[in-house]
């Protein structure tokens, strides 16, 4: 699934922006402040409203004054968030919009809609429409309707009016556009990844995918080598490739019942613990393991991927994310670093600049000034420094 476009209305900095035509491997820069992190949090915010209630994903947001933190200061009105995406590439455009208000301190789904347009032309149909905990739901395969008129809608209840009805109607296959929704939010990934938690023995579980810290590195290194050595040996490879010296990696359970990561260097005989490796190695293992999961998320969120990582490392890093969305998943990555950038492309690059207290976002391809430059050759990265990103001081 891919995201083409993302609308954004008072929520924070965000008092109302849209970003378009969202490549499959989107970059974001910007100052300390100007909202990279609260870009991403819009995607951790769905997921758990969708895993919870709105009213506890606006506080985790917001803590306890939930909605009103989380409104952007001095706006009135709804929060609202539109996303367009796709399932394939030649799939219909599938429009998710959820609006929230408060009411008497409470906060409910003012609108929530899901509408679907066939063709390039004519009306988008209307797959979900629910206002405060009631609405309808097209119940057909949308692969078996030619016509607006073939649609069959039940009319459905929520028990509480800050439940998303994706959430429920999302468990119920007969729902299909709504469970391909869900599975989009359910399964996308953000990455807050800290090395501190990564080195550590873990106790000895089970786990399939990276969490958003890490902490269970060594468990999925494990699961990996047992059950898809496949993909064990070709993160091994690329790591390799990436990190000169090292030459194999094993997740060992102790007898106490603990899992350690050992790494193997060609130079010495005897392999070192996590606690004794590089911060880059780890963190290269940690994205290389995320990138080559087997059932691979459809979007990666990930904040600032240069910190602890050689700068000749990230040319190579931005490969491996642009891989990954060309194997079908998106990615989104914010960044400081001009070497990272300097291995983006024109249209995978967005800036966030502040205006009259608010975060606008601009498009390196619809500025002239930047185009020019890049079609002579230059490279992002040094066009960020060099001052080119209007409204943005890169210092």
């Amino acid at each position: 699934m891919k995201i083409e476009a993302l609308r954004i209305k008072n929520f924070k900095v965000f008092k109302e922006v849209e970003m378009k035509g969202i490549p499959a491997f989107c970059v974001i820069v910007g100052a300390n402040g100007t909202g990279k992190s609260t870009l991403f949090n819009i995607f951790g915010f769905l997921k758990d409203a969708l895993t919870t209630n709105v009213t506890t994903a606006l506080m985790k947001q917001g803590g306890s004054r939930g909605f009103q933190e989380v409104r952007s200061r001095n706006s009135t009105g709804s929060i609202e968030i539109e996303i367009k995406f796709r399932e394939k590439t030649d799939s219909p455009l599938v429009t998710y919009y959820l609006q929230i208000n408060e009411r008497n301190g409470r906060a409910f789904v003012e609108r929530e809609i899901l509408k679907y347009r066939r063709g390039s032309g004519g009306q988008p149909w209307h797959f979900l429409d629910f206002s405060e905990g009631k609405g309808v739901a097209v119940v057909n395969e949308l692969e078996s309707v030619r016509d607006i008129n073939d649609l069959k809608r039940e009319e459905q209840s929520l028990k509480s009016p800050d439940i998303l009805a994706v959430k429920g109607l999302a468990q119920f296959e007969r729902f299909p556009a709504v469970v391909a929704l869900g599975n989009l939010i359910e399964n996308w990934h953000v990455s807050d990844f800290h090395i501190s938690k990564a080195r550590p023995e873990q106790e000895a579980g089970y786990a399939e995918h990276l969490s958003r810290e890490g902490e269970n590195l060594s468990l999925v290194i494990q699961y990996l080598y047992s059950c898809h050595n496949d993909l064990f040996n070709k993160i091994i490879h690329a790591l390799k490739h990436r990190i000169p010296g090292i030459t194999q990696i094993e997740a060992k359970t102790t007898e106490e019942g603990r899992v350690l990561l050992k790494f193997q260097d060609g130079a010495f005989e005897d392999p070192f613990l996590a606690r004794y490796v590089s911060d880059g190695t780890i963190k290269m293992l940690a994205y290389l393991t995320l990138l080559y999961d087997p059932n691979p998320h459809p979007l990666l969120c990930v904040e600032e991927p240069e910190n602890q990582l050689y700068p000749k490392l990230l040319w190579e890093l931005a490969e491996e994310f642009r891989a990954y969305s060309e194997r079908g998943g998106q990615v989104f990555a914010s960044t400081h670093s001009p070497d990272f950038l300097n291995a983006t492309e024109l249209t995978e690059v967005f800036w966030l600049v502040k205006e009259n207290g608010y975060t606008q976002i601009k498009r390196a391809s619809e500025d002239t000034q930047i185009t020019a430059y890049m079609q002579e050759g230059d490279q992002m990265g040094y066009l960020w420094k060099q001052g080119f990103f209007d409204g943005v001081d890169p210092e």
